[in-house]
């Protein structure tokens, strides 16, 4: 356990298995992923910068508004399944055309369930005056039934061959960055804005369906099965309520600052948010490409598994450290040059914010050993800690300091549930060492 985090690539995408995943292959994954990432946050920002200048803060918070609330009910869409369907394809390959089908009808399914129930709460909860919000909050779902294309990508992570998903989402998204600016330069509404993104969902749907026949996704063999879809809904029933409260708490406060501070505050934080979640990319980079590489190891050697994962622990700390002092230290000047003058309140919630990053990125590499240990009964219940802590946190703290009080509770909630709340259950008691570990003593001396 005592390795340095530096050993973490070799350490933990090299496997001793005849049939492990080989250091090129991973290494070529992260690659792709890496560059598509990079390339779509600096997009993201310049575009997301001048829409956020266009638009202006109120308009820009309604706007964030309506993301927030679809995306707390559309985690129903995924069911829990995403990296439940990427172990499974690893550990049952010869499976792999009825996991595929069978995830395929699944997600569907809940992908209408999630728009029937997102419409009907926002027109339930919403004030009726406020029309515009429900459009936007009516074309944003309707971005939920194309997630069922997401089955491709589960498809090519279990390969690791993630490049194809990476050169998909990127060339659709630069299309579409252009597609915005043209949108600004035409002067028009916010409504479009709220298509061009439903539009770029279909493209890409359309572009990684294409991409997965060229390289031979089994869909003619594919099939549903009852069995398999018993299995899937068991093991990923406990992960829809951890999903949904993971949403609550990333974005719950983006709706109570609207009901308690209105737009023009929810367009500040909005701004500090992106930036401060634009950097979560390296968790969501590293995790899913060496997280084939753990399960085979843990089917061999528990220590090496646990080596391999503090090592993991380790890099993830380590990276986010590396992104959150320099931004803390310069946010006032990275809002004011990306979003200008009109938004410079928004740099202290970023200076908050940003810290975040330390427990997002350690949380996506604990959950992967939890899904790995099939233990999603006790991620859903770290996470609930964190949603209950978060919500009381927003009810005190946002009328009393706006924006700063929703960044204080998003940090210390994802605080507690990532790191406290393993000091609170008997079988993460290890884990909180491990990650107490990576937290403070992240570098070997």
């Amino acid at each position: 356990m005592n390795q340095n985090w530096i050993q973490l690539l070799p350490e933990v995408l090299s496997s001793q298995l005849d049939k492990g995943y080989q250091l090129k292959k991973i290494l070529g994954n992260i690659s792709w992923l890496f560059v598509d990432r990079l390339l779509r946050m600096g997009l993201e920002l310049v575009v997301g910068m001048l829409v956020a200048r266009y638009l202006g803060p109120s308009q820009f918070g309604l706007f964030n508004y309506a993301i927030a609330f679809v995306s707390i009910f559309g985690v129903i869409a995924a069911l829990g399944l995403d990296s439940i369907v990427v172990r499974e394809l690893v550990n049952h390959s010869e499976r792999q055309a009825s996991i595929l089908g069978t995830t395929f009808i699944l997600k569907t399914g809940g992908s209408i369930i999630a728009w029937l129930l997102t419409i009907y709460i926002s027109y339930l909860f919403i004030f009726p005056d406020r029309s515009q919000v429900h459009w936007l909050i009516c074309i944003t779902a309707s971005i939920l039934f194309f997630k069922p294309s997401d089955t491709v990508d589960f498809w090519f992570q279990s390969r690791t061959q993630s490049k194809y998903t990476a050169l998909v989402t990127s060339t659709t998204f630069i299309l579409f960055a252009t597609f915005r600016l043209g949108l600004i330069a035409f002067k028009l509404p916010l409504t479009v804005f709220a298509l061009a993104g439903l539009l770029e969902a279909v493209l890409r749907s359309v572009g990684l369906i294409i991409v997965s026949i060229k390289e031979g996704l089994p869909f003619k063999q594919a099939k549903f099965c009852h069995q398999t879809a018993k299995q899937l809904i068991i093991d990923g029933f406990p992960l829809i309520f951890s999903a949904f409260l993971i949403m609550i708490y990333m974005r719950v406060d983006q709706i109570m600052l609207a009901e308690m501070a209105g737009s023009t505050e929810v367009g500040l934080y909005s701004s500090a948010v992106k930036l401060a979640e634009s950097w979560y990319f390296v968790s969501l980079i590293i995790v899913p490409s060496v997280f084939p590489n753990l399960l085979e190891t843990k089917q061999v050697s528990e220590s090496a598994f646990l080596s391999k994962l503090q090592s993991l622990y380790n890099f993830m700390a380590i990276s986010s450290y590396f992104i959150s002092v320099p931004v803390t230290v310069c946010s006032g000047w990275i809002v004011y040059v990306l979003f200008g003058p009109e938004y410079s309140n928004a740099a202290p919630m970023l200076s908050i914010l940003i810290w975040t990053t330390v427990f997002v990125n350690l949380g996506v590499a604990r959950n992967s050993f939890l899904t790995a240990m099939n233990w999603t009964r006790l991620s859903f219940m770290t996470i609930a800690i964190g949603c209950v802590i978060n919500i009381a946190l927003n009810i005190l703290l946002i009328p009393l300091y706006g924006g700063i009080g929703a960044a204080i509770s998003t940090l210390i909630a994802y605080g507690f549930a990532t790191y406290i709340s393993c000091f609170m259950i008997r079988e993460l008691a290890y884990t909180a060492k491990m990650l107490t570990k990576s937290i403070f003593f992240p570098i070997k001396i």
